[in-house]
């Protein structure tokens, strides 16, 4: 799940790398998986060369010209970097912030003073939820790390028990709610009203985090017991608590970049005019990148400066934020060009191709469709434009309901199964501390599970409608 709108830029720039016939394709796509697996899994091979090896071996099955290959591989990579990699540098430094002031305490003390150890799951998952309800993906992860790891340390909780409820209100909010941009992408290939659309994703969305999150929860914590990795949990060097920032300065704090950019969306909607004052405001100030960097400005004083912080202090606290994240910055970048070579190959084509003599219901076939692209290029967006533009015809003599329905659907098959071509995928295993077999049992379960969950509500409701 890389920054959506670079991978739209990407998606739509990519010039296929070979041209080679569909069982060839398929063959290299499994045979270019399987290298990575092998490589991390039998030979303990670090993630980032594994990746690049297996971009590479995908190229050459696929029959392309190395150089080709190389072109297609740096350049998710690059854009992969560009689009994540400042976020979750930023997200770094913000999250030390709260770690050395003692304010990421001051909310971690809160929640587990008001919630019980039963009900901590469901505050994650609401919590969560709000966080992602205008951020992308990367961006709520990296807001969430802190509070989801001292949470699950200073409540003795399993990492799987707190962590899984609060990634799955980050990615049911992702792949079904607008203003993300994927479902707005769908929105308007399918012409489908907004209005509706978020009406019935919020439907959609309650029962499917519930059972996605808090519940299946606590299989993920059983399959996969293990503590918050030492390496990853913000250290505070002074426990002295009256230096601490207040609690509502510092959620003020952690709530601005969310509050920045869904200002940003509501005026999209509400205005819907580019070339209008305000919103060309907006759409910087709500951009991730502004967003975030407001946040960690903001939070030098709100944070750092109630810690009695000086300015040498807070210099060495930015400084010593940046280093823990290179090896994640690396994997992640390394992700997006393997997803970058998948694409370039033809995959998405090759499951269009497939698909176009499919007769099944529209919204089965728009989440069918999603789901395979989603498998063979690990790109949420690509699921989503590719799908929507192919069963967009489909749409026009559909009501207002089962537009938005095709819309959900679409979005729900492009959440499934989340594996080793998506940087997303590694994105949680390097924060949590897993290796690939733990990251498959939960985080990829847990995709699967939201995406199955979503669709059943959404045929449902398509029954109803």
């Amino acid at each position: 799940m890389t920054s959506l709108s670079v991978e739209m830029l990407a998606a739509d720039a990519a010039e296929p790398i070979t041209s080679a016939g569909n069982a060839q394709l398929g063959i290299a796509v499994l045979a270019g998986i399987a290298v990575i697996v092998l490589l991390i899994t039998k030979l303990k091979m670090h993630a980032f060369l594994a990746l690049t090896i297996g971009s590479l071996a995908l190229g050459s099955f696929a029959g392309a010209a190395p150089a080709d290959t190389i072109a297609s591989f740096t350049a998710g990579l690059g854009s992969t970097v560009a689009g994540v990699g400042v976020l979750i540098a930023l997200g770094a430094i913000l999250g030390k912030l709260l770690a050395d002031s003692g304010g990421a305490d001051q909310v971690v003390d809160t929640i587990l003073a008001k919630a019980s150890g039963r009900a901590m799951p469901w505050a994650m998952v609401l919590i969560a939820s709000i966080i992602g309800l205008p951020l992308f993906f990367e961006v709520g992860i990296v807001l969430m790390i802190p509070v989801v790891l001292l949470v699950a340390k200073r409540g003795n909780y399993s990492l799987m028990r707190i962590g899984i409820p609060a990634l799955a209100g980050l990615s049911v909010m992702h792949g079904l709610i607008p203003p993300h941009p994927g479902p707005l992408v769908a929105i308007d290939a399918l012409d489908a009203n907004l209005g509706v659309t978020l009406a019935l994703g919020v439907l959609v969305a309650i029962p499917t985090v519930i059972i996605a999150g808090p519940v299946f929860s606590r299989y993920a914590a059983r399959w996969v017991d293990i503590k918050p990795p030492e390496n990853m949990i913000p250290q505070r060097p002074s426990e002295d608590p009256d230096r601490r920032p207040s609690f509502g300065a510092t959620l003020a704090t952690i709530l601005l970049p969310v509050v920045l950019m869904l200002l940003n969306a509501l005026v999209e909607i509400v205005v819907d005019n580019p070339e209008n004052g305000l919103q060309k405001v907006t759409m910087v100030i709500g951009s991730p990148l502004i967003a975030l960097l407001a946040a960690v400005l903001v939070g030098m004083f709100t944070l750092g400066r109630a810690a009695g912080f000086t300015k040498d202090r807070l210099a060495g606290t930015v400084e010593k934020s940046l280093a823990p994240i290179a090896g994640i910055l690396l994997i992640v970048g390394a992700g997006g060009g393997f997803k970058q070579t998948l694409i370039d190959a033809g995959v998405g084509q090759m499951i269009l191709d497939f698909s176009e003599n499919w007769s099944i219901p529209a919204l089965l076939l728009g989440w069918l469709i999603a789901v395979a692209i989603r498998l063979a290029t690990g790109s949420a967006t690509v699921a989503t434009i590719s799908a929507a533009g192919l069963v967009a015809p489909l749409a026009a003599d559909m009501s207002t309901s089962h537009a938005a329905l095709l819309v959900l659907a679409v979005g729900a098959g492009s959440l499934f199964f989340s594996h080793v071509n998506d940087a997303g995928f590694w994105l949680v295993k390097e924060y949590f501390g897993m290796n690939v077999g733990q990251t498959v049992k939960t985080w990829s379960v847990m995709e699967t599970i939201i995406s199955v969950v979503a669709m059943a509500f959404i045929l449902l409701l398509s029954l109803l409608l």
